[in-house]
């Protein structure tokens, strides 16, 4: 049994120094489970349309869209609001005309482009960056890349068209970010 003097001899650690502060939580990154996309809209450059599934060819380039419309959509890549890039592919112009994409370079910073998907959802993006790449030095890391949040990038041709080759000589890149 303790004492009256045991009692008085025991101390009490106050502390004085304010507890350690934990740092907040890092930001996850907004994202939404797989599904197929079935329609994408930019307002801001008169885009809507359909999308179709595109793959790689052969020689392990990106599938095109067989005409102006509809556009089409990597299915090698996260699908448009799934954690990573996404990949929505459409012309500039066809024999026939004006193609899907035809105003992709007009698009802006803050510009927004939805996607719909086969779910029911739709997926918000807002535009971060459109820049005009020479083909024959397309940022392919840059574009297909790991990223740490769900991203989307719209590709178009672009530039001068190359009368003897048939081809315009640069694409056209828009870079999108889910909006939470």
């Amino acid at each position: 049994m303790p004492t009256d003097s045991d009692s008085a001899s025991a101390s009490v650690h106050v502390r004085t120094t304010p507890p350690p502060v934990a740092a907040p939580a890092p930001v996850l990154p907004t994202a939404m489970a797989a599904s197929v996309p079935v329609r994408v809209e930019a307002p801001a450059i008169a885009v809507d349309s359909e999308l179709i599934e595109l793959g790689l060819e052969d020689d392990g380039t990106l599938e095109v869209p067989p005409g102006a419309f509809p556009a089409g959509w990597f299915s090698g890549a996260p699908t448009p609001g799934e954690l990573g890039p996404a990949v929505i592919v459409g012309h500039i112009d066809w024999v026939t005309g004006p193609g899907v994409f035809f105003r992709l370079a007009e698009l802006a910073v803050g510009d927004e482009i939805s996607v719909s998907r086969a779910d029911g959802s739709v997926a918000v993006f807002r535009t971060t960056e459109v820049t005009r790449y020479p083909k024959d030095a397309f940022p392919t890391a840059l574009v297909y890349g790991d990223i740490d949040h769900a991203g989307l990038r719209l590709i178009s041709c672009g530039g001068e068209f190359n009368r003897s080759t048939g081809h315009y000589e640069d694409n056209v890149v828009a870079f999108a970010e889910l909006v939470p």
